[in-house]
């Protein structure tokens, strides 16, 4: 059965055919393949294998916030600190039209890309996950959803520089190595997390996880990668006592030159032994403390927070933060099955900010007290960083369209701005320093 274009694709695919040649470089030639790489996966960077590496001659490189508009396909640009304003906005699909055709021509494709926007995407397409910029500045890699793919975009022009379909039908969080040299991305319908050379969009290894690997994590200095699988969480099996039909959630942890696991950790054996063996096993967001000796996590459904020893290897204290009782506690309603979802650590590690996703606000935990600060109304907030000078949390508002900073040190709201559509994550990068946005969006 043949699969009808939408309108406005049906005069792309004539001009595609006559363009298709054009996208491969002369020099360009096919990616090795890593152990255990896919055909599919090797020649995705046959034709984006060589990134020019631009230069930001004596003007330098300048610190910014990347905040990914899901919804929208955009990236803004802000200040990293202070009032936040947007220094400028990038355009995270430039490739939509093919992509929409390549997958309206797959059924099956099609099925995922429908399923995606009517589940996770909550009515709308994921054009953008994660970001991060590459160490000289001059290009952004970005994880889209919908397109199951990463792709890097020169800041300069807005153009893609390479693209990496993952294996699957979906990409997610991702994760950069302390260097800045590989990026670690999520392949959520395939088990499986892909470590790529952020310059190149090669390749360089990649390993099995839980069901829906979903955070991503380099610790010990860049030596190992840490991966939480979360399973199912876009069925209405959401009552406790469906609880095993969400698949096998884990923590992996693997050697970052060799991808061989080193540990598992199955947090349901340790959520037990702490007494807490009503909370889901589901690790959602995570954050270390500066020495990583204590890792602090979400699990689906809770309004709070544990705390884990690493080297005992047990869960040392919990927090439960409190209710909105606006809150439904109807919990197929949760996104995602979300209840509070986005975590940082202040760089003391004195300080722990919280997305209380659902329950619609902020809020800033002492660590050695586990006191919480002032709820700050936050709408729909997805995530939480650190703001470029250290001094504040900024949390993405997905509810509100904006990212609001709150200082660590009195836990108070200093500053927010207005972004794209339902923004998610945000991460510090760089650009050149006299940077306001792609030469082809000021044409």
């Amino acid at each position: 059965m043949k699969t009808a274009l939408p309108p406005a694709l049906a005069g792309v695919a004539v001009a595609l055919a006559v363009t298709a040649t054009a996208t491969v470089p002369a020099s360009a030639t096919p990616a090795s393949r890593a152990p255990g790489t896919t055909a599919t996966t090797a020649v995705a960077t046959t034709a984006v294998a060589t990134t020019a590496v631009a230069t930001t001659g004596s003007a330098g490189l300048r610190e910014v916030l990347f905040v990914g508009n899901n919804w929208d396909g955009t990236a803004d640009v802000l200040e990293p600190s202070g009032s936040l304003a947007r220094i400028g906005r990038i355009n995270v699909i430039p490739d939509k039209d093919r992509r929409m055709l390549e997958i309206h021509l797959n059924p099956v494709k099609l099925a995922y890309f429908l399923g995606i926007r009517m589940s996770v995407g909550e009515g709308h397409d994921q054009f953008v996950d994660d970001m991060y910029s590459t160490p000289d500045g001059s290009a952004v890699v970005v994880s889209r959803p919908s397109f199951a793919d990463v792709v890097s975009i020169d800041v300069a022009t807005g153009k893609l520089n390479w693209r990496f379909p993952v294996s699957g039908y979906r990409s997610d969080h991702m994760a950069v190595s302390p260097d800045g040299t590989r990026v670690a991305v999520s392949a959520s319908t395939s088990n499986t997390v892909h470590v790529l050379d952020i310059r190149t969009g090669r390749e360089i290894g990649s390993f099995a996880t839980g069901d829906k690997p979903h955070e991503n994590v380099f610790a010990d200095g860049g030596k190992r990668i840490w991966n939480s699988a979360i399973g199912e969480v876009n069925t209405a099996l959401d009552d406790p006592f469906w609880d095993f039909t969400k698949g096998d959630r884990k923590i992996t942890v693997v050697d970052a030159e060799t991808y061989r696991t080193v540990k598992v950790i199955d947090m349901r054996q340790r959520l037990d032994a702490f007494g807490r063996a009503d909370l889901s096993d589901a690790v959602r967001p995570v954050a270390f403390t500066p020495d990583e000796s204590k890792l602090y996590f979400q699990v689906s459904f809770h309004n709070g927070f544990l705390e884990y020893d690493v080297a005992a290897d047990r869960i040392t204290r919990e927090k439960t933060l409190p209710k909105n009782p606006a809150t439904s506690e109807d919990r197929t309603t949760w996104v995602n099955d979300s209840r509070h979802h986005g975590i940082s650590m202040s760089p003391a590690g004195d300080k722990i900010c919280v997305a209380g996703t659902m329950d619609d606000y902020a809020t800033v935990v002492d660590r050695a007290t586990l006191r919480e600060g002032p709820l700050i109304t936050a709408s729909k907030p997805y995530w939480a960083t650190v703001s470029g000078d250290g001094k504040s949390c900024v949390v993405s508002e997905s509810g509100s369209d904006s990212v609001t900073a709150i200082d660590f040190a009195t836990g108070r709201k200093v500053a927010s701005v207005p972004v794209g559509d339902h923004p998610q994550r945000v991460r510090l990068g760089r650009v050149a320093a006299d940077w306001t946005g792609p030469s082809a969006a000021r044409e």
